[in-house]
């Protein structure tokens, strides 16, 4: 496939494939490493980074803080010219710190979804981080670039448009991921793209559109550029790699899975996702609760006593292995991994 580099500002990956951040603990420094090295765009997960550090229960925030740079030299060393930055969320606690300490790591960029970030740009300000937010409507990305040009006299350097077969967190109501077909979201898709554009001409630059969310195969980034994306980001291919840091345990439920096992569920936080569907989510399901053992403070809107179980728990216990007492999430299409591959290989089948 006879494809452009991928150009952010000054920025340039020779394979147009941003791989998506997944946390906690699934997309960290040794995946991001890999993905940058082969020539696309590395993400680093910021939530909950620091799950594996010694005072990750007693002190998060700093433990968090110290993994960001640690996982970012990481990646730095497997890809030393490569492209690499952090998926942090807006919903995350002491988000901006997070942002700031993720510049000062070195970090060629930051994607922003979760919530719209709209005090972005102030973050990073003086740096020459480049910001990306995550959007997946029209008026949630005219609200995002409308407020950046009135406050901030700038606009993104790229945007990440993440459709409703995604993994993980979702940016759609329950009704709308029931609403939205393959047809219809290309209709949202391309009114997304006019409105990026509009934004581009007045700035005189080019906005790289990043299209996310299902996909899967050569047929699908080919559909995507159709659209007009100038890139794909792609999540769920990269967790059956054995660069990616997650467990083997975790990549085995990947490939275990079969299409009925993957299910739109409701987190803690009121947010639907798309998860597999374990013991654990069967029971949550059934209405079984289970009472945090420690607040980490990992979400700004949390409240700790109201909710059926601690979502930093699960998802580390995803990480760890731990698949049967865990939060699974996964895209629409995980189901159809079959085998273990390589990030390069998995590059070669999208692209080469």
């Amino acid at each position: 496939m006879d494809k452009d580099p991928l150009i952010i500002g000054n920025l340039k990956a020779e394979v147009p494939i941003v791989q998506g951040g997944m946390g906690v603990g699934i997309s960290l420094g040794n995946l991001a490493g890999a993905v940058a090295k082969e020539g696309g765009v590395g993400t680093i997960s910021a939530a909950q980074i620091g799950f594996r550090e010694a005072d990750f229960d007693t002190h998060t925030e700093e433990a968090n803080k110290r993994a960001i740079h640690k996982e970012y030299q990481k990646a730095r060393a497997i890809a030393p010219k490569g492209v690499i930055g952090f998926n942090i969320m807006v919903a995350m606690k002491h988000y901006a710190d997070y942002v700031k300490e993720a510049v000062k790591a070195g970090a060629d960029f930051i994607v922003s979804g979760a919530g719209l970030p709209v005090d972005l740009p102030a973050h990073v300000e003086g740096s020459d981080t480049k910001i990306i937010p995550i959007v997946s409507t029209g008026k949630s990305a005219n609200v995002i670039l409308k407020y950046w040009d009135r406050k901030y006299h700038r606009t993104a350097d790229a945007v990440v448009i993440e459709g409703p077969k995604a993994g993980g967190h979702l940016g759609f109501t329950a009704e709308q991921l029931e609403e939205y077909n393959d047809t219809s979201y290309d209709h949202e898709v391309r009114s997304m793209i006019d409105i990026i554009k509009k934004y581009a001409a007045k700035y005189l630059c080019k906005i790289p559109v990043i299209l996310g969310g299902g996909i899967e195969n050569r047929q699908q980034v080919l559909h995507a550029f159709g659209l007009g994306a100038d890139a794909v980001q792609v999540g769920t291919r990269f967790v059956t790699t054995t660069e990616c840091d997650a467990e083997q345990a975790y990549k085995d439920t990947y490939l275990n899975a079969g299409k009925d096992d993957v299910v739109i569920v409701k987190s803690p936080v009121g947010l639907p996702g798309r998860a597999i569907l374990n013991q654990f989510m069967k029971r949550v399901t059934e209405g079984e609760i289970f009472p945090p053992q420690k607040c980490r403070q990992c979400l700004e809107k949390c409240s700790p006593a109201e909710i059926p179980y601690c979502i930093t728990e699960r998802l580390v216990n995803a990480a760890r292995g731990d698949v049967d007492e865990a939060l699974l999430f996964c895209g629409a299409y995980s189901y159809q991994a079959e085998k273990m591959e390589t990030v390069k290989q998995v590059i070669d089948s999208l692209m080469r």
